[in-house]
């Protein structure tokens, strides 16, 4: 996530951090819903984070490694599933939420179907109803799982942007998540998908919030048995404000 920085030359625009013009004399827009999903595996001797870098033809965040995500469908939440989010993991989500909780979890395990291919879900040969935008979810002869879904993080974009997310971020563990072994690939919405170790992450370009994220990750697997209250990052017209929910 980009801070917005006062440009000396002018009083009604502001220069972004990645370059991007904002016209502080408009209204800023109103965020959109957003989840994405974070995917470790610790089959290895380090743990390593699932990433892919986003086309060059993107206008939000070109050519930056990102999680795979994105913005939340109405019909998410009428999604079939085999299992819901865990009672702790709904609370944490309905805090100043428009939407259902599952409708997060769900968008955050779409997305990464449609962008890399992996199913988070188990084996469902019976047909079920579904909304147009998961049919080729269930044409996998699966449905979603969100029982293994941690809430890690919240985050929305500075004012003024020109493109605004609300985006609630998910861990998952991969041994435990995946519906089998098949090999995470590239598509339109992202390139060079890749595990990396989590150590190396910072070897790549990443946007602020990915790597606050990721630090998120990291306090988590250091310490599982304490207790981690997702984080959220949000502004002000003044200042960002950091939080815990």
């Amino acid at each position: 996530m980009t801070t917005l920085k006062s440009d000396a030359n002018t009083s009604t625009f502001d220069k972004l951090e990645d370059g991007d013009i904002v016209d502080r004399t408009k209204k800023s827009i109103r965020p959109k819903d957003a989840a994405t999903l974070i995917l470790i595996r610790r089959d290895g001797p380090k743990p390593r984070v699932l990433v892919g870098k986003r086309s060059n033809k993107h206008v939000f965040m070109p050519e930056k490694y990102v999680f795979p995500g994105g913005r939340v469908d109405t019909e998410d939440g009428r999604a079939p599933s085999v299992s819901e989010l865990r009672e702790a993991v709904e609370h944490k989500l309905s805090y100043r939420a428009r939407r259902k909780p599952r409708a997060f979890g769900l968008t955050a395990i779409r997305e990464t179907f449609e962008e890399t291919g992996l199913i988070i879900g188990q084996n469902f040969a019976d047909q079920k109803r579904a909304p147009a935008n998961w049919q080729p979810f269930l044409d996998q002869g699966a449905l979603p799982c969100l029982t293994n879904l941690e809430f890690i993080g919240r985050a929305i974009t500075p004012p003024y942007r020109p493109r605004r997310f609300d985006a609630r971020f998910f861990m998952v563990e991969a041994e435990t998540a995946l519906i089998d072994e098949r090999p995470a690939c590239a598509g339109a919405e992202l390139v060079d998908v890749q595990w990396i170790e989590l150590d190396d992450t910072k070897d790549i370009d990443l946007p602020m919030i990915t790597q606050r994220m990721l630090d998120e990750v990291s306090a988590r697997l250091k310490a599982p048995q304490e207790a981690h209250d997702p984080l959220f990052l949000r502004y002000s017209p003044s200042r960002p404000i950091r939080e815990r929910i």
